[in-house]
């Protein structure tokens, strides 16, 4: 469903990717993971269309989207959140929900619909009517997700969405994204939190110094001499 093909990306004298490819099938979880500084966001940026690669290509259902703005690769089903959450902060959930489903209608009505919807389904309808600006650091990560789905993704891209929150709150993100991977959803997610990569994910990527360094199941991952050198640590299991 998603192909990354010989991905790089070059920031003057930086290489901050450099040729990385792999592929996503139809409803995988799989999870992008490695040390600060990987190149895991600049490899996100690339294929969504936030930044144009020095080199190789990037395909959705086979259509080449390389380089195509982010909205039109929204359009397309293609859909990210941010690691940073940048709600509009002056107005309400529903209304930065909206945003998000402008994305496929020019209706407002179809819209506010569309994100009533969304922002129900992750359990956010009681504060529909609250101004971004009022919501804990929570629910703001409930808002950036209910936002991307506004949009009707059909490959998601989260990045660190469970980033600064407690067990009991990143367990209540990862019980959507198993709803939504049970609805026929692809999901491509950056992770620190390796119990939340081992309980999600299918398949592990492991991005080291921009370059793929690695690829397989998680309990692969784990056991992985290279990965346990550079990332992981001898005291951590992914399985």
């Amino acid at each position: 469903m998603l192909k990354v093909s010989g991905l790089s990306k070059r920031f003057r004298g930086l290489v901050a990717v450099k040729d990385v490819s792999f592929d996503i099938k139809r409803n995988e979880i799989v999870a992008l993971i490695g040390p600060n500084g990987a190149g895991k966001t600049t490899c996100f940026n690339l294929i969504a269309g936030a930044l144009k690669p020095s080199s190789g290509s990037v395909f959705l259902d086979g259509e080449d989207i390389t380089g195509r703005a982010p909205e039109r690769i929204a359009v397309r089903g293609l859909v990210r959140t941010f690691q940073i959450v940048r709600p509009m902060r002056g107005m309400t959930v529903l209304e930065n929900v909206m945003m998000g489903a402008f994305a496929q209608t020019s209706d407002v009505a179809v819209a506010a619909d569309i994100a009533a919807k969304a922002i129900s389904r992750i359990g956010l309808s009681a504060k529909a009517n609250d101004l971004a600006s009022s919501l804990t650091l929570p629910d703001l990560k409930m808002l950036e997700l209910a936002r991307a789905l506004a949009a009707s993704p059909r490959v998601l891209l989260l990045d660190e969405v469970m980033a600064g929150l407690r067990p009991a709150e990143r367990e209540r993100i990862a019980s959507i994204v198993r709803e939504l991977h049970a609805g026929g959803m692809t999901v491509l997610l950056i992770e620190h939190v390796m119990r939340v990569v081992m309980a999600l994910a299918g398949r592990v990527i492991v991005l080291h110094h921009g370059e793929k360094l690695a690829e397989g199941t998680p309990a692969e991952i784990g056991a992985n001499p290279k990965v346990i050198e550079s990332y992981l640590g001898t005291k951590t299991k992914l399985a």
